[in-house]
């Protein structure tokens, strides 16, 4: 990437949040009234130890009379209360010199979302970001919030954070207007200090009223786990207007120690004792191992066998010894069944297999009769591949299980979930699993990393050893999970008016998640399945996300049957924008088919038919930036050697709204297609870092850009044959965008959503539409790579 410009956009056209004054549909004034007195016993700080009452009738913080004293609901502790949502100290913490700890229960995979958090909680706190240190991954320490899923860090993740926070700064309050003497509402705070309003002298600062101690008060939890955990206090969080911190482009504060290697990576945990593991998984799909020659290794120092079932894997003190003898133990495995499709014949397979579930999920009038009304029908269809997370390096995981306590050390985005995996697997509380995230080589959805982590706390358990699991290079890509290929339908129906009158896209796939997005169920890894646990086989897939009113239109999707329906190396799950990017790289084409179809410019037919004032508003925000020319029935001049176009593709995705223009070089020679220039327009509401957005935004892109291009899992009836980066080629530094422009659009009445994954899913339309653009024909199987690029073109 060589360049980089971006804009921001701030708009009072925003969605009003209302927050409401209730807490569990009782007021404030009512749950003190029930409570009577309030009893604050504080430790130490210079804070009076004797018990203070006040009446129930006093106005609570942040909008106490002008004689009002505060009100804590809190008693002071060295002790900390045990890890529970309901706990204000599960969240956040003052330490002895008055910086603040905030345990989150996500993790962070390099979008600046550590650094946003910071920034949430130092200003409900009204402290300095540099004072602020967020704990994240480490199930004795954090809440299960969800790990990293769906792009919801800052959508969902930050807001029982914020609201803990908040309750802090309340009960902190409180706590000074006791000590000094003094009403709330005369009270004043600046990075951590109490002082009174016109007298700097009279102060207390957050370390002497509690640093070293904890709340020991509750706060509301809405009995949730995983993703939708919210807890609330009694504070109201501060209004947009308020803001301070939020908002600021903070740097992020990881860029160092991954350039420099220097806080350690999931592949370089050490434990005493430990030995390392390689798992021998069938090389032919389906296959089982019927002989193992154990004393085929016995030349290898140290060198053990673990097999149950149809799990196989070997043990060594030193690495190389593992690695060298899962390559020279004999086994002989059952023949394949060959349960794979010729990789040409794919799409017709999932055409043709029998659907295992259909669901209309938006259905508006008659489709059916309004097809038949049309002068004109528009159909097409499109194809998606199989694709490989194909993570920078394949998984690592560390198990240490002992008969009092089992320790992990994953790199999977989920470490609650793995934790709840292994206990599962091996029948033991949940409590007694501790698991710990280190920095792995990548995930965005579930990749080989929850099996790794299965594998290595199987394996101790056998061996009575910590075990540490690591892949190889054909391991992560051959055996992670899969984003599903897919076919994709549309029919539309035009009037002699132009307008579209029908609109039918239907979706035929494989599932989105045969295997959960977490490894929380030991059914959803390949050791519970070589084990023998009876597969879950998930059935799901989604649709199109827009806002366009055709006045009759059918959103449909289809599954099929898996190809294997236990420990297939072609399982699906959750990559990047799970099934976001093959449903609009079809969706968006065929809209720029029907706008091209009524002779109209694609964004002039977009912006007619979405119906949603957000979505409109990016839709010209990316076209005012990049600087569009209408497109439409003018002739093009394509005679070069070298020709280039422009296309827009849109899209919602839970909340976040993006347009992207693509702006293409296409090769005739070679059919390299090379995405110079990329133009973002992006909502996401509320914009807490900005800078952090745009690096996310980039990093999403480029990923998307690979996987447009180049990524497709090549297979044979009875095996994966992409097994490196030769037979999965990925994008390399010399394709990737001369210059990507982002236009911000900021809502801060607007809930925040989330943007990891919203981006992704346009790109593919848009370089498909761009490339229609350049060379006057439509590719509708993805991946645009240049040997499919130049067949089609000598076609023409």
């Amino acid at each position: 990437m060589h360049n980089s410009s971006n804009s921001d956009v701030n708009t009072s056209e925003v969605t009003t949040t209302n927050h409401s004054d209730k807490l569990s549909g009782t007021s404030r004034r009512d749950f003190l009234s029930a409570a009577g007195a309030l009893v604050v016993s504080v430790a130490s700080g210079g804070v009076s130890t004797q018990a203070f009452a006040q009446s129930a009738s006093a106005t609570m913080a942040g909008s106490a009379s002008a004689t009002a004293m505060g009100t804590t609901l809190a008693t002071i502790s060295a002790i900390k209360p045990a890890l529970k949502a309901d706990e204000l100290d599960s969240w956040v913490a003052i330490q002895p010199d008055g910086s603040v700890v905030a345990y989150y229960g996500k993790v962070d995979l390099g979008q600046s979302l550590e650094v946003a958090i910071g920034q949430i909680v130092a200003e409900e706190l009204d402290v300095s970001y540099r004072k602020v240190k967020i704990v994240m991954g480490n199930t004795a320490s954090s809440l299960n919030q969800g790990g990293a899923s769906s792009a919801l860090g800052i959508q969902a993740g930050a807001k029982p954070l914020r609201n803990a926070a908040a309750e802090a700064r309340r009960i902190l309050l409180n706590l000074a207007s006791e000590k000094l003497g003094v009403p709330v509402a005369n009270l004043v705070v600046d990075d951590g200090e109490i002082s009174v309003k016109g007298n700097s002298a009279q102060k207390v600062t957050y370390a002497e009223l509690i640093g070293g101690k904890y709340f020991n008060s509750k706060v509301e939890w809405n009995k949730r786990i995983g993703n939708p955990l919210d807890v609330k206090g009694l504070a109201k969080p501060k209004s947009p207007s308020e803001y301070k911190v939020v908002g600021l482009s903070i740097p992020r504060n990881d860029v160092a120690w991954k350039v420099f290697g220097t806080s350690g990576n999931i592949a370089d945990v050490k434990v005493p004792g430990m030995l390392h593991a390689r798992v021998i998984r069938t090389p032919v799909a389906g296959g089982l191992a019927e002989k193992v020659d154990e004393a085929s290794i016995k030349h290898i120092a140290g060198a053990r066998v673990v097999r149950e079932k149809n799990f196989l894997a070997v043990v060594a003190e030193r690495e190389w010894d593992a690695v060298r003898a899962a390559k020279e133990l004999k086994v002989t495995w059952s023949a394949s069944p060959k349960p794979f499709p010729e990789f040409e014949k794919l799409h017709a397979h999932i055409r043709q297999a029998p659907t295992r579930k259909r669901t209309e999920e938006q259905k508006t009038g008659d489709v059916t009769a309004a097809l038949k009304s049309g002068v004109k029908v528009v159909e097409a269809e499109y194809l998606w591949p199989f694709q490989s997370h194909a993570s920078m390096g394949p998984a690592s995981a560390v198990a240490d299980v002992k008969a009092d306590k089992i320790t992990i050390w994953t790199g999977s985005q989920k470490p609650h979930y793995a934790r709840d995996g292994v206990a599962a697997l091996l029948k033991v509380p949940v409590d007694k699993v501790e698991a710990i995230w280190v920095q792995g080589p990548g995930s965005y959805g579930r990749n080989d990393a929850g099996d790794a982590v299965m594998d290595a706390a199987f394996i101790s358990s056998k061996v009575g050893q910590p075990v540490r699991v690591q892949g190889m290079r054909h391991d992560g890509t051959a055996w992670d999970p899969k984003a599903p290929a897919s076919v994709h339908r549309a029919r539309a129906a035009i009037d002699a008016d132009g307008k579209v009158v029908a609109y039918d896209f239907t979706t035929r796939a494989f599932s989105r998640a045969t295997i959960d997005s977490n490894e929380s169920d030991p059914r959803d890894s390949l050791v519970g399945m070589e084990l023998g646990l009876p597969p879950k086989g998930g059935i799901t897939f989604g649709i199109p996300e827009e806002s366009y009113a055709f006045d009759n239109k059918l959103l449909a999707w289809e599954v099929i049957p898996d190809l294997i329906d236990s420990a297939s190396p072609m399982r699906t799950s959750h990559m990047r924008d799970p099934v976001g990017l093959q449903i609009q790289f079809a969706s968006e084409q065929f809209i720029d088919e029907l706008a091209y179809a009524t002779g109209e410019d694609p964004i002039a037919f977009r912006v007619k038919y979405a119906k949603a004032p957000r979505d409109i508003a990016v839709l010209k925000a990316a076209a005012e930036k990049a600087g569009w020319e209408p497109r439409g029935k003018a002739k093009r001049d394509r005679s070069g050697a070298v020709l280039t176009g422009r296309g827009i593709a849109y899209a919602q995705r839970a909340g976040t709204i993006v347009a992207v223009v693509a702006e293409i070089e296409v090769d005739r020679k070679t059919g390299r297609i090379w995405g110079r220039k990329f133009t973002v327009a992006h909502d996401c509401g509320l914009i807490v870092n900005p800078q952090g957005l745009r690096y996310t935004i980039e990093g999403g892109l480029v990923q998307a850009l690979s996987r447009t291009l180049y990524e497709e899992v090549q297979f044979s009836p009875d095996k994966v044959k992409s097994v490196d980066w030769n037979s999965y080629p990925i994008l390399e530094i010399k394709d990737t965008p001369e210059t990507i422009d982002i236009v911000l659009i900021n809502r801060p009445e607007a809930a925040p959503t989330g943007a990891g994954e919203a981006t992704c899913r346009v790109v593919p339309a848009a370089i498909a539409n761009a490339f229609f653009d350049a060379t006057g024909v439509r590719m509708r199987e993805a991946p645009l790579n240049p040997a499919r690029i130049k067949k089609l073109l000598s076609k023409t």
